[in-house]
């Protein structure tokens, strides 16, 4: 799986970036069929901020941006919130068999 790690107003320490991947490579197994994801981090209004966007099978995309007072925590943040997003099993997406018709 690609992994793809951004930084934007500021460099991301090589530590931290093998944490994302790290990170990633967890929660990618708890996804149905992952192809890639990507990590940005960034600066917003001084505070830093942690994105993480994983594309899994039939286009969809699971989000989640957390902020922090340093990247690692709000890495930490973030990949929680996906997490949880990976371990809710909608409605919508479970199959409800019916009665069978005999013949």
């Amino acid at each position: 799986m690609l992994v793809t790690i951004t930084s934007r107003h500021e460099e991301v320490a090589v530590a931290l970036r093998e944490r994302a991947e790290l990170l990633v490579e967890r929660l990618a197994k708890l996804a149905h069929r992952p192809s890639h994801a990507q990590v940005e981090f960034d600066l917003d209004h001084r505070r830093p901020t942690a994105e993480i966007r994983l594309h899994v099978a039939r286009g969809v995309v699971h989000v989640a941006t957390a902020e922090a007072d340093d990247h690692r925590t709000a890495l930490d943040r973030a990949a929680a919130k996906l997490r949880r997003q990976l371990d809710k099993k909608p409605a919508a997406r479970q199959r409800r068999a019916g009665p069978r018709k005999e013949e």
